[in-house]
């Protein structure tokens, strides 16, 4: 049992409730209990929530929290601490762990270390075993232990008659397949965009018909077979493309992007700065940042995630051999409710269903309400903050951000998971609380 906490004087934020107003939230035993305006209860601990914005928790559907196997860049428990400090209550955790996602057993080792962590773990499984492209994992076994969806993540589904089948059999099980499109043969060794700045550079570069051309057979597969599909990380004009032509179709399509590709292009890497600057897919140009924020603003892409990735500092010093990936878990909110609110005019409401509510209903996991009776996962947001990203603040293990040094709008200050205060800002004055 948790303790009852009432939070006093919010503007509670809810869209999939139809909740919008300035009042009070009770929460008893771990569930919203009542939403209201002056609401009281004798026994309740208060949280002052004046100039302060409620909303879902939000739901991070591409996470890689590198446990097992990489616990030096991040393990489960530093991962849900670093999502709990960016508002974010649930996290799907992808398979390229060592040993790969791809058994009960490591499904079952997550969900075992995640019990008192500070987020909601959702495990995706692996396609294949081992992420070697050649033997179906058994998705049946795997749905029984905990798995949500299906993923060879960090690597692509090489194989179409495998992905066709994967599509197939995991809607069967109730697992919905998430892809990472990416053709490593098109791709042979390249570590950035494929263009100007790759040329200037002398590096090889990563053509951008690696990302398009595997979308476009993931939608042709998902469409032949009837069954849903989900695409990871989108980061071409041409994927966006290619997916709003498929949802007019009646494909059963989505997709989600991350923050950085809405921020920044390839022309970042003329500083040769891995550790801020180096992912997969790459940092693109501004016309593909571009076709992105218009996808989000009209509901082609329908969810963002930060496919936050830890690595070192000193594995990601060399510019030609350091891994792909950047940490996004404690930036996220900020990062977009800056870009896609503050500077577009992206309305609060649609930045939630983005955040959260869509995010929860394409992987079918818990979130993205704050109505009655359901569990009390909400963050609390300052949006009059603005702030400086410091990564040396980070819960993460990770500072491999890059965002470090941006001045941003809007910060997290508490985050509540079933009722428990799983992170409080501490610098913020509370004032007293009972």
């Amino acid at each position: 049992m948790t303790e009852s906490l009432l939070i006093k004087n919010v503007q509670v934020n809810s869209p999939a409730d139809g909740i919008f107003m300035q009042g009070d939230i009770l929460i008893k035993n771990g569930l919203v209990a009542a939403v209201g305006e002056n609401l009281s209860d004798d026994s309740a601990n208060i949280i002052d929530g004046t100039g302060l914005t409620a909303l879902p928790g939000l739901v991070d559907i591409h996470v890689h929290l590198r446990d097992p196997g990489f616990t030096y860049k991040e393990d489960i428990i530093t991962g849900c601490q670093s999502a709990a400090a960016g508002g974010v209550t649930a996290v799907c955790c992808m398979p390229n762990t060592k040993p790969a996602t791809d058994s009960p057993e490591v499904i079952k080792y997550i969900l075992e270390k995640a019990q008192n962590a500070a987020a909601r773990v959702h495990p995706v499984a692996s396609i294949s075993k081992g992420l070697c492209g050649e033997e179906m994992t058994d998705f049946a076994a795997l749905k029984a232990a905990g798995a949500v969806g299906l993923s060879d993540d960090g690597r692509p589904v090489e194989n179409g008659r495998m992905m066709l089948d994967a599509l197939v059999k995991g809607n069967e099980n109730g697992l919905k397949v998430v892809s990472h499109c990416e053709d490593l043969a098109i791709i042979n060794g390249g570590i950035m965009n494929e263009g100007e700045y790759s040329r200037q550079l002398g590096v090889k570069g990563m053509d951008r018909a690696s990302e398009d051309s595997v979308t476009a057979r993931e939608i042709a597969l998902a469409a032949a077979s009837g069954t849903p599909v989900h695409i990871c990380h989108v980061s071409t004009k041409g994927s966006v493309e290619l997916i709003r032509d498929a949802k007019r179709r009646g494909v059963h399509v989505t997709g989600e992007t991350a923050p950085h590709y809405l921020f920044f292009t390839d022309e970042k890497l003329l500083s040769r700065d891995a550790l801020r600057y180096r992912m997969n897919p790459p940092l693109r140009t501004a016309e593909d940042r571009e076709a992105l924020i218009e996808a989000l603003m009209d509901g082609t892409i329908d969810a963002i995630a930060t496919d936050h990735a830890p690595h070192s500092v000193e594995e990601k010093q060399n510019f030609e051999e350091a891994p792909n990936g950047v940490v996004g878990l404690e930036t996220s909110f900020s990062a977009c409710y800056t870009k896609l609110v503050l500077e577009r005019g992206m309305s609060l409401e649609h930045l939630v269903m983005l955040m959260s509510v869509n995010p929860a209903k394409i992987m079918n996991i818990q979130g993205g309400s704050i109505a009655v009776g359901k569990p009390a996962d909400i963050a609390l947001m300052d949006l009059n903050c603005v702030w400086k990203v410091d990564p040396e603040k980070f819960h993460s293990k990770g500072r491999n951000t890059p965002f470090d040094g941006s001045s941003l709008a809007a910060k997290p200050v508490m985050t509540l998971l079933e009722g428990k205060v799983v992170y409080k800002d501490n610098e913020r004055n509370w004032g007293e609380n009972k």
